[in-house]
């Protein structure tokens, strides 16, 4: 029986090469691209979020979708210390998606979710190296790359993503890209006084994949435009 499994699943992986040579890629625009938001300035790095998302995946030791990254700088008396949260930002422009050799991701048209068919996963690691922000992440236990799909079955149940609903300090958030980046989506993580940005210092260019994820930004973490 597990033969003829991983036969049927051989012979997917071929149709679907097939069919992914003769098909060039046109970026998917969505319906409505859902996005993150991170506050910089108000997460307390308690890594609440990351725990929920290890959880949810059943992720073992080492692979972390989501990722609290812990900046420190200056020099005392001033110095400086921030967080900045980041998992897979469901690009507008994804460089994963063109990359992989089976078609195996792909973008979901009614909200640019960016998601694997682990069924169609070669292993081969094209998507990992094409990300500029480190999302697809290899499972050497399944031989498939795996990433945050932002909870696909909690946003078609009408429901937030694990680590959102994680977030003691409600600074990380979804929503429609477009409202939170002009900062008219309702969230907690974001008050009215303050101003989105796309890119915060340490990140890579938002230019090359534009990214669906904004921050309210340290001061020290600001990017000079």
């Amino acid at each position: 029986m597990a033969n003829a499994n991983v036969q049927r699943n051989r012979d997917k992986i071929k149709a679907a090469i097939k069919r992914r040579k003769k098909v060039v890629y046109k970026p998917v625009v969505p319906e409505m691209q859902l996005g993150f938001i991170h506050n910089n300035v108000d997460c307390i790095g308690c890594r609440a979020c990351e725990i929920a998302c290890k959880d949810k995946n059943g992720l073992p030791p080492g692979p972390r979708f989501r990722r609290v990254m812990y900046i420190e700088g200056g020099t005392y008396p001033e110095v400086y210390a921030y967080k900045v949260n980041m998992s897979c930002n469901h690009c507008a422009e994804p460089a994963c998606l063109p990359a992989c050799p089976t078609g195996a991701i792909f973008k979901r048209k009614k909200d640019g979710i960016v998601d694997i068919d682990s069924t169609l996963c070669i292993g081969c690691r094209r998507c990992e190296a094409a990300c500029p922000f480190g999302a697809p992440q290899y499972d050497p236990e399944e031989h498939v790359v795996k990433k945050c799909n932002m909870c696909v079955d909690e946003i078609d149940a009408g429901r937030k993503p694990y680590c959102v609903m994680a977030c003691m300090m409600r600074v990380l958030d979804i929503g429609p890209i477009d409202q939170l980046r002009e900062n008219k989506w309702p969230t907690t993580a974001i008050s009215e006084y303050e101003t989105p940005v796309r890119q915060v210092k340490g990140m890579a260019d938002p230019n090359l994949t534009n990214p669906s994820i904004v921050f309210v930004p340290h001061s020290k973490g600001r990017v000079d435009t």
